[in-house]
């Protein structure tokens, strides 16, 4: 049985010297595939550097929503280098994030914008960031997607079933993160059971959203197992159709062919 974590963040600061050993727990687990996501310029390389070195890791390139109004001079342009270098499997994280106020909202739709641009232009999926934000998104999206093809993937999704219905009339994928696992999460397990199978993924967003049982602690990719089985109980299909749905959906859109 095979998993892939569509959605983690493994750059050096956040991991260290662990990184070998959260690596090695991943492969025990089954976890053959990871996309290491950007969230600046400096990390975003950083994954880069890791994809180059590591099979079956790709890399998203990007500047999250909550960090746009701090970004460098140049970071926008290190990020469009890596894209155009091939170095990038993915764009983002991007989108927009109306709980948090650290970045103006206009600047913030600016910056996704310039992320679904990116990534129509080069061909490439757009990794998505919704927080008390999916109307907005969605709309974005509707304009972006009347301009030409994209492969939107809306990770960590909490929306309801009517947002996640229109996300995938758009061409969406769904990530879902150890969110859904917790107790408390009736409504969302309810809504990840309206998403067509081919259109599901699987994510850690490590080192944060740890599932259950492992709340409290640094999440990692081998955790996501536990979403997976989460989703596969909710949804009453197996956990290895799932694991090997929520795989194939995660190496077509990243575009990895088969060794």
């Amino acid at each position: 049985m095979q998993f892939f974590d569509s959605h983690c963040h493994l750059d050096p600061m956040r991991y260290g010297a662990d990184l070998n050993a959260v690596l090695a727990r991943a492969r025990t687990a089954g976890v053959t595939g990871l996309a290491v996501i950007g969230t600046r310029a400096t990390d975003s390389e950083a994954a880069s550097d890791l994809a180059a070195r590591e099979p079956g890791i790709v890399a998203a390139a990007g500047l999250h929503p909550n960090d746009v109004a701090e970004v460098g001079i140049d970071e926008w342009d290190r990020v469009e280098r890596l894209v155009a270098a091939g170095r990038a499997a993915a764009v983002g994280e991007t989108g927009l994030d109306w709980y948090r106020t650290t970045a103006p909202r206009e600047l913030q739709r600016e910056f996704f914008d310039r992320h679904l641009r990116l990534a129509q232009r080069h061909g490439l999926p757009v990794v998505i960031h919704t927080r008390e934000s999916t109307r907005d998104v969605l709309d974005m999206l509707r304009e972006a997607v009347a301009r030409g093809p994209l492969v939107p993937l809306l990770h960590s999704f909490t929306g309801t079933a009517a947002e996640a219905a229109e996300a995938v009339d758009l061409g969406c994928c769904l990530g879902f993160a150890g969110m859904v696992t917790f107790r408390s999460s009736t409504a969302l397990r309810d809504v990840a059971k309206t998403v067509p199978l081919d259109r599901l993924l699987v994510e850690t967003d490590s080192p944060f959203l740890s599932p259950e049982p492992l709340r409290g602690r640094r999440n990692e990719p081998a955790n996501v197992v536990h979403t997976a089985r989460c989703l596969a109980l909710a949804r009453g299909e197996s956990l290895d159709a799932v694991a090997a749905a929520t795989t194939a959906n995660a190496r077509r859109v990243f575009r990895l062919t088969e060794a």
